[in-house]
């Protein structure tokens, strides 16, 4: 490590000043080409979302978008990471479809909940966030049409299915039209010291995800659940001795301070939001399909319904089972397969099923989202 101090500009070597100048001076003229090319791509995706409209046809595209994405990656060398490759194109098509009309987007939980994160991951800065209180209200928004989409959570790799998720697909089987895979790191915010901390607020999943490292750093605590992340964090502003377990972006924007960083007891640790929308989705060649159904309650059903599965050789990749709403012994299976609900072998297997069951829902099928660190 050097120990050289830093000057400022005005006292650098002549030769040096004049280098700075000439290369700040590149950069002004590429500036002005880069924005020319942006607001020219703009005008050319803003024409397609209006012959898309003109036409009945969705303005907005996962499965467009990601393909946009996987050329640019494939063509690009550096030295700018993938990440920041794909964070700007993501606002550039966020802010080409707004240029038509802002994509309406419901999600659960205040601004810098994990939601929120999930939700501009996927739809940009430039799209239209309403945050609501509950998971069944992202529901209604969609159906009511109040909001194009919905981002709900789905499922979190250390504490499975989330389970009012899942029931509401019951009540309200909303189409599936895409999916966030968001690497969840939790951050303990605060304006005490760690040592002087007594109270740490924030939803269940996310003290039970971090569990171990409290106990081992602060089993003095009292542990508080609240309905969000973003409102945990927002409760560690105001009290004293009390701290927080929120996402990285909640604690910039409440002006919290960072009493312990990436606490998760599992360090990979991704939670799948579903978005929620009336649209269908074309094949993108890496396609997940999620399905919902009800096998009669005897012995071998649920066994007979998942060997369809097996002699069409598609790959189940998760299933839950969940209480039937009103019912003390019968149960609902929530399923994602690989595949697209418009191939040949899925469509095989989904009638099928649907001979077996009492009765099948297909949710969607969507492109396999890769996994965003938050």
């Amino acid at each position: 490590m050097t120990n050289r101090k830093r000057r400022s500009e005005q006292a650098a070597p002549k030769g040096a000043s004049k280098e700075l100048a000439t290369l700040r001076v590149a950069i002004d003229k590429l500036d002005r080409q880069i924005l020319d090319l942006l607001n020219r791509r703009a005008e050319l995706a803003a024409r397609i979302g209006q012959i898309k409209d003109q036409n009945g046809l969705d303005v907005y595209s996962p499965v467009r978008e990601e393909d946009v994405i996987r050329k640019v990656l494939e063509a690009h060398r550096g030295p700018l990471s993938e990440t920041c490759v794909r964070a700007i194109f993501r606002e550039l098509m966020s802010g080409s479809r707004a240029l038509q009309r802002p994509t309406r987007v419901a999600f659960l939980g205040p601004e810098h909940s994990f939601s929120h994160v999930a939700a501009r991951e996927r739809f940009g800065a430039s799209a239209d966030y309403v945050g609501v209180a509950t998971i069944p209200t992202v529901f209604e928004a969609v159906a009511a049409k109040h909001a194009d989409f919905g981002v709900v959570p789905l499922e979190n790799s250390t504490d499975g299915g989330i389970a009012e998720t899942l029931d509401m697909f019951v009540r309200m089987p909303l189409r599936i039209c895409g999916e966030i895979r968001l690497r969840i790191h939790h951050y303990l915010l605060g304006r005490c010291p760690r040592g002087q901390v007594r109270r740490v607020y924030s939803k269940p999943q996310a003290l039970s995800q971090c569990r171990r490292w409290l106990a081992q750093h602060l089993p003095q605590a009292e542990t508080i659940e609240v309905s969000s992340t973003a409102e945990a964090a927002r409760l560690a502003r105001t009290e004293p001795n009390a701290a927080a377990i929120a996402s990285r972006q909640a604690g910039v924007h409440y002006g919290l301070d960072f009493l312990a960083k990436r606490i998760e007891d599992y360090q990979n640790n991704v939670t799948r939001f579903a978005v929620v929308g009336d649209l269908s989705e074309s094949r993108s060649g890496a396609d997940r399909t999620s399905i919902l159904f009800k096998v009669p309650h005897k012995p071998g059903s649920l066994a007979d319904a998942l060997a369809i599965f097996k002699r069409n050789r598609i790959n189940l990749t998760w299933i839950e089972s969940f209480p039937l709403r009103g019912s003390d012994q019968e149960y609902v299976f929530f399923a994602d397969l690989l595949g697209h609900e418009s191939q040949t072998t899925v469509k095989r297997a989904l009638a099928a099923l649907e001979r077996k069951a009492d009765w099948l829902h297909v949710l969607g099928s969507y492109p396999i989202s890769p996994i965003y660190d938050e």
